[in-house]
């Protein structure tokens, strides 16, 4: 599935990005709505403007307006982002020589540490919650399992089908972000699970790929997904933020709390660079500062 826009010189660009550099429909919808969004406030703003004659000043204006609807830093910075990208793809194409973006400055945001599960509240969920009966049920608690197991994204775990898992030698193969494909180990015991889940799928799954599916032998919703993990966190922790990606970021941490080689949690989260999992030796930080606290004689 290609996007397209009444934009002529957009449409050369999404294409890229899905083509070439194998983004995900997800990635390119929010590209597209980022750069539609823009070009529609400079068609409405300045009729009649070539796309060669937008100046910074154009963009500042753009994005001051949103900021006045008290758009956040980080969706604000989403949008810089997209218009640089587009723009240095035009540079590279020969159609500009100069980006708008040059004098664009992102805003500073503050970096908040990544909301987790602690331990103990995993072990409750798994250990004492009840489940909902059935199919479904089966289903919930194997998702959350396999989550909390590997730091997995939702998309990966949405898309992941079941010759993607060599159960033998317990490893599942990802595919994540910009196609990029990595190795995650699983436990003994969850592989055990894993097989004997797949050996039970309904027989309305019969020819869906999918690892994980409905009673009605569909493939998971994100949505469900989201909102039954919502449903079974909010059990056991009083974070605000309840997602899969809390799973992820317990995963993330816990491992970091119990010695992991940051350069390995990198791998296993599929990160692009070190700098977006060093977020989570904060935590780690924390944690030892606990630790101190409690066990230090003068602290």
């Amino acid at each position: 599935m290609t996007i397209q826009t009444r934009y002529t010189p957009l449409n050369a660009f999404l294409a890229y990005l899905q083509f070439e550099k194998r983004y995900s429909l997800h990635t390119i919808t929010a590209y597209s709505n980022d750069l539609i969004q823009f070009f529609d406030f400079v068609e409405t703003q300045f009729e009649g403007l070539s796309f060669d004659q937008i100046t910074g000043t154009m963009v500042r204006s753009w994005l001051a307006g949103m900021k006045e609807e008290e758009m956040t830093g980080k969706t604000l910075n989403r949008k810089i982002s997209s218009l640089k990208s587009f723009y240095k793809y035009q540079i590279q194409q020969g159609k500009i020589t100069k980006s708008p973006m040059d004098t664009v400055i992102s805003p500073k945001i503050s970096k908040r540490l990544p909301a987790f599960v602690a331990e103990n509240d995993m072990e409750q969920l798994f250990v004492n919650l009840s489940f909902a009966e059935g199919w479904k049920g089966y289903t919930e608690k194997m998702v959350i399992q396999l989550f909390y197991a590997t730091g997995m994204r939702l998309s990966e775990l949405i898309g992941c089908k079941e010759n993607q898992l060599d159960l033998s030698k317990r490893i599942i193969k990802v595919l994540g972000k910009g196609n990029k494909e990595r190795m995650l180990p699983i436990s003994p015991e969850l592989a055990i699970e894993l097989k004997k889940y797949i050996a039970e799928k309904p027989k309305e799954a019969l020819g869906n790929p999918s690892l994980f599916v409905t009673e009605k032998g569909k493939t998971l919703q994100p949505k469900a997904v989201y909102t039954f993990v919502k449903f079974y966190l909010s059990q056991v922790t009083t974070l605000q933020k309840k997602s899969p990606h809390v799973l992820r970021h317990s995963f993330a941490t816990h491992l970091m709390n119990n010695g992991a080689d940051l350069n390995a949690v990198k791998e296993l989260l599929g990160h692009s660079s070190l700098a977006a999992t060093q977020v989570y030796t904060h935590n780690t930080i924390e944690k030892l500062k606990e630790v101190f606290a409690k066990a230090h004689p003068k602290a």
